[in-house]
């Protein structure tokens, strides 16, 4: 006798990401429910940094160029399944997305995205988020790592991603695609 197919698993809905707890972060990954801890203080305190060192240039063109709407883990919806991911950190030329929308999520894809690496995120951050962000057409992501105090900046070049450049300690950068002014990352890992 044929043993019979596994039966398929049932695909997470939001109504599933809405039962999850508060002290957790949920997101929708392939059909899958994924959850993981909030971030760490180091994390959340690095995800901080980088936001007021970009948003005030940046988003509110304060000392800078302006052009970008940069938001703290926002809720995006992509795809047709639709995958819920919520980066610690993302931003949208304001051509792209001049007002932020009502509602619950978004479902313009940003042009940059920052994921904060943790011990419990780092492989879903690279291995199951990069290839979604890819196929939204996301032209850059940094992944930062605040306990190995690196930076590491991707670009999309013909649907791959490509290591622009590696940065890590005290240096300071001009890191695509904000490279109008320079950042002390110092400043990301100061306690």
């Amino acid at each position: 006798m044929a043993a019979e197919p596994a039966p398929k698993s049932r695909r997470a809905t939001y109504a599933d990401l809405e039962a999850v707890p508060e002290h957790l972060v949920a997101e929708i990954i392939d059909g899958e429910l994924i959850t993981s801890p909030r971030p760490a203080p180091r994390h959340a305190h690095t995800s901080s940094r980088l936001g007021m060192k970009l948003g005030g240039p940046f988003d509110l063109g304060e000392n800078g160029p302006g052009g970008w709407v940069i938001l703290d883990e926002p809720e995006l919806h992509l795809g047709y399944g639709p995958d819920i991911l919520v980066p610690d950190l993302a931003g949208w030329r304001r051509e792209r997305m001049p007002r932020i929308p009502d509602g619950v999520g978004i479902t313009v894809p940003p042009d940059w995205v920052c994921e904060v690496l943790s011990p419990s995120t780092t492989r879903i951050d690279r291995i199951r988020k990069m290839p979604i962000y890819a196929r939204e057409r996301v032209r850059h992501i940094w992944l930062v790592d605040p306990i190995a105090h690196t930076l590491e900046v991707f670009r999309l070049e013909e649907e791959r991603w490509i290591v622009a450049a590696v940065h890590g300690g005290d240096e300071v950068v001009r890191a695509e695609p904000f490279d109008a002014l320079a950042l002390a990352l110092a400043v990301l890992w100061a306690v």
